[in-house]
């Protein structure tokens, strides 16, 4: 029965869940800059059928201190550290490609090594093996120093599932291949930014807010070396958009100006579009 009705008082919001968004990034010689992105199974009941970045909820094993002696250490605050192990993690299970390194080894794994270790996806899915197994058996190094923080996003208040999302460039592998996992995942492509929000304009694609709006900051940028530089240069304002029942016409969701994606406002309707 609503609180409000029977008098009680109004539940406290959910806590969000700590959760992490990888946006995978190579140039191509014709489309420019181009991100990794995956469509969500419709069987999903957040952002089903959306197209996104390889993301999801933080692991137990993330946050593992052990982990420290198999990464390459990354220029951003400590606490982001299980965040950007689990943008790693996310991206391994979704899309096949593992920013990672032969322990003492300066250079990526290349796509043969990568292919022999796609048997551990499934299992990192599912909980049953971390991060710490797979970099203990393939002595491997997890390369922090590729990822560059981009933005963080808070799920608004009022909403049933929440998430405290970071979002971390990288620079895509030059001889992985991405692969949709056929689980979460279903379909999956290379993008330029602003062609996935031409397409989403066209009612093509669904594509949700917060990820348009990554889009857009993205879009910003015409290669891989200039988004690195923004990313590595711009102010990251935390958004958790606000509810504004009193904008004209329908509801309307509010982020701060000052973040820098352009708009401070959008109907609730075009939320999940």
């Amino acid at each position: 029965m609503n609180a409000a009705i029977n008098g009680a008082a109004p539940l406290p919001p959910k806590p969000p869940l700590p959760s992490s968004t990888m946006l995978m990034l190579r140039d191509d010689a014709e489309a420019g800059l181009q991100v990794f992105m995956v469509k969500r199974n419709y069987a999903i009941d957040f952002a089903s059928g959306a197209l996104v970045f390889p993301g999801g909820k933080l692991a137990e094993g993330d946050f593992d201190p052990a982990l420290g002696s198999h990464v390459t250490p990354g220029n951003f605050a400590a606490d982001l550290l299980p965040y950007a192990l689990g943008a790693i993690r996310e991206s391994f299970e979704e899309s096949g490609l593992l920013l990672a390194r032969p322990k003492g080894s300066a250079r990526f794994l290349d796509a043969a090594r990568v292919q022999q270790l796609h048997d551990w996806r499934e299992p990192l899915n599912r909980g049953e093996r971390s991060l710490r197994d797979l970099a203990e058996a393939e002595q491997i190094d997890y390369a922090l120093d590729a990822l560059v923080p981009f933005a963080h996003w808070i799920t608004p208040q009022n909403m049933p599932k929440r998430f405290d999302t970071w979002f971390f460039l990288a620079p895509a592998p030059a001889d992985q291949i991405g692969s949709h996992d056929g689980s979460e995942a279903v379909e999956s492509e290379w993008v330029n930014p602003d062609a996935a929000l031409a397409a989403w304009e066209a009612k093509q694609k669904t594509i949700v807010f917060a990820t348009r709006m990554q889009l857009v900051k993205l879009a910003r940028s015409r290669d891989c070396a200039a988004a690195f530089k923004a990313a590595a240069t711009d102010r990251i304002i935390s958004v958790m958009p606000v509810l504004d029942k009193e904008a004209p016409g329908e509801p309307h969701l509010r982020i701060p100006e000052e973040a820098g994606y352009g708009i401070t406002s959008v109907p609730l309707s075009k939320i999940g579009m």
